[in-house]
């Protein structure tokens, strides 16, 4: 399922983007509101999340887009080609693609600005940004296997990046998208902060997320297949248990979506 939130205006509250807002809601769990979070159903403190995060990925890189499918059964993949439809990038667009995983929407980004017309043969640019190395480097495999080392008329850059802290100039990107990315974030609040900060005026933030299932129903069946299968599929795929264990509790920790907004 698919919802857009309405366009906010810059002199709202609730700053998220320089432009709009729109808001991919696929489905989730219950949401629970903590000040301490939770890794190997343990509490630990925000500020200490995220280096067991970092580590926890780190081990499981390479086999993160399987988990995701997992996670997903599969539909990950429409959900990603449905957001860049949605963003539409037409040339000369700056994107930030941010906890870019292992490059899933950064391809469909060069691949859609492959099939699009530039006459003017306008320079459009891309920035993959994410915490962990080893992410990063198994997304630089992944482009010499898809021929888009070197794409016509697009800048790439990949980045090791903190969302929470950016070290990007002000005003610099025209678009800033973060998929199944922003509930691993400790402090969510700084990185949409960052995002609006980085956005120049008319940009836009996409956000592709796990979120809330309103109906109880499919919510309980829901519930049993994170708690009950995705874990030990994480064991199976990856020889570890946290990995998938650590992403339904995130998914159950994400403010429901009118609260996000």
């Amino acid at each position: 399922m698919i919802q857009k939130l309405p366009v906010l205006g810059r002199n709202l509250s609730v700053n998220l983007c320089k432009s709009g807002v729109q808001y991919f809601n696929n489905s989730s769990n219950e949401q629970k509101t903590e000040k301490l979070t939770h890794v190997d159903s343990k509490s630990v403190h925000k500020d200490l999340e995220a280096e067991k995060v970092y580590k926890l990925f780190e081990e499981v890189a390479h086999s993160y887009d399987l988990i995701n499918d997992v996670f997903s059964m599969g539909i990950q993949r429409f959900w990603k080609d449905e957001l860049m439809e949605e963003l539409g990038p037409t040339p000369g667009t700056k994107l930030l693609d941010m906890a870019s995983g292992t490059g899933d929407i950064a391809f469909r980004y060069l691949k859609y600005l492959n099939n699009r017309k530039n006459h003017d043969k306008r320079q459009s640019h891309l920035t993959i940004g994410g915490i962990n190395q080893h992410m990063l480097d198994v997304g630089k495999t992944r482009v010499e296997k898809m021929g888009l080392t070197n794409p016509t008329n697009c800048t790439v850059n990949w980045v090791l990046a903190n969302a929470e802290n950016l070290q990007f100039d002000d005003n610099t990107f025209s678009a800033y998208t973060i998929s199944f990315g922003i509930r691993l974030c400790t402090h969510m609040d700084r990185v949409l902060k960052e995002a609006y900060r980085v956005l120049a005026p008319g940009g836009r933030f996409l956000c592709l997320e796990f979120s809330q299932i309103p109906n109880e129903t499919l919510r309980k069946i829901y519930d049993f297949y994170s708690f009950e299968v995705i874990p030990p599929m994480a064991q199976i795929l990856t020889g570890q248990w946290q990995p998938g264990q650590y992403l339904v509790e995130s998914i159950r920790r994400f403010p429901p979506q009118e609260q996000f907004k």
